[in-house]
C-alpha cells in the first residue's frame, strides 16, 4: 500500500470524530471463494474488524451482494452493520434486521424463473445458480466463454419472457447474469446508511472492487466521502485512491484500527 494513501488518510480521520467505514466482501476484504455456496470464515479478518468495531470512531459497515445469512455466517461478531444483497437486507449492530420491501413481493418471480434457469444449466460444465432468495444469480466464471455467452443470452432471454416488469432490475455480464429487486442497490444502500443511521458530521470512506462499488462511489463522493478501488486492473474509477487487492485491504485497516 502506497504510503501517500495513508498520509492522505490519516489526515482526513484526524479531523472528524466519526468515520463511517463501508466495506466490499469479496474481492476486497476477502479475495474470491471457489464458487458463491463456500462460506470460509477467516479468524484472522473477524479479529480485525472486531478491532475496528472496539474503536469508538468507526461505525463500521459490510455491504455485499451476498446474503445476509452468508455475511452472518462470514462474520459471526456483534457490533458490524451488515447489508446483504447489495443492502436490501441490513442487520445492525444491536442485532436487528430491516428490508427495504417485502419478501413476499420477489419470491413468486424467483420460484417461476428459478427451474427455467436450472434446465438451462443441465449438463453445462462451469457454471453455477445461486438462488439469494431475495435474488437469482447465475455465475459463468469457470464456462468456456461461448457456452457462457450462449447459456446467459439464454436465461435473459427467459426473464424477458416473464415480463419481470421495472420493479426488477438485471446485471448482465460476460460471465454473470443476476436478477434483483431495484431496491437492492449498492448507492441506494449507502445513501440510507449515510441518511439515517449515520452522525451528520461522520466522514465515510468506502472501499469496493467492482461495479456495483463505483455506483455505491457516487454517494460517498456527493457526501465528501473517500472511496478507494480495490483490484490490480487499470480500470477506470470514480475514487481518489486504489489499493491492489484484499491484502492492501487489511493493511489499511490495521492502521485504520491503530490510529489516535
Amino acid at each position: 500500500m502506497s504510503d501517500s494513501i495513508w498520509r492522505s488518510l490519516k489526515q482526513q480521520i484526524r479531523r472528524v470524530e466519526k468515520i463511517r467505514l463501508f466495506l466490499d466482501y469479496d474481492g476486497t476484504l476477502a479475495d474470491f471463494a471457489p464458487a458463491p455456496d463456500i462460506i470460509l470464515p477467516d479468524p484472522a479478518l473477524i479479529s480485525l474488524l472486531s478491532r475496528l468495531v472496539e474503536t469508538e470512531k468507526y461505525l463500521t459497515a459490510v455491504i455485499s451482494g451476498r446474503s445476509l445469512l452468508h455475511l452472518r455466517e462470514l462474520l459471526p461478531m456483534k457490533g458490524l452493520l451488515l447489508a446483504g444483497t447489495y443492502g436490501l437486507e441490513m442487520q445492525f449492530p444491536d442485532g436487528s434486521l430491516v428490508t427495504a420491501l417485502d419478501y413476499g413481493q420477489v419470491r413468486p418471480l424467483m420460484e417461476k424463473l428459478l427451474p427455467k434457469w436450472q434446465a438451462l444449466l443441465d449438463g453445462q460444465v462451469g457454471f453455477f445458480l445461486e438462488d439469494k432468495g431475495w435474488s437469482l444469480a447465475m455465475h459463468a466464471r469457470f464456462a468456456a466463454i461461448e457456452d457462457a455467452r450462449r447459456v446467459l443470452d439464454s436465461a435473459r432471454g427467459e426473464i424477458d419472457q416473464l415480463s419481470a416488469g421495472e420493479g426488477f432490475a438485471v446485471e448482465h455480464r460476460a460471465r454473470f447474469l443476476e436478477i434483483t429487486p431495484v431496491e437492492a442497490n449498492k448507492r441506494r444502500s449507502v445513501e440510507t446508511i449515510l441518511s439515517r443511521y449515520t452522525p451528520a458530521k461522520a466522514l465515510p470512506i468506502y472501499m469496493g472492487d467492482d461495479l456495483n462499488d463505483e455506483e455505491a462511489f457516487d454517494a460517498i463522493l456527493t457526501a465528501g466521502g473517500v472511496c478507494l478501488r480495490v483490484g490490480k486492473e487499470p480500470v477506470p474509477t470514480r475514487a481518489q485512491h486504489r489499493l491492489s487487492g484484499p491484502r492492501e485491504v487489511r493493511q489499511l485497516l490495521n492502521k485504520l484500527a491503530g490510529s489516535d
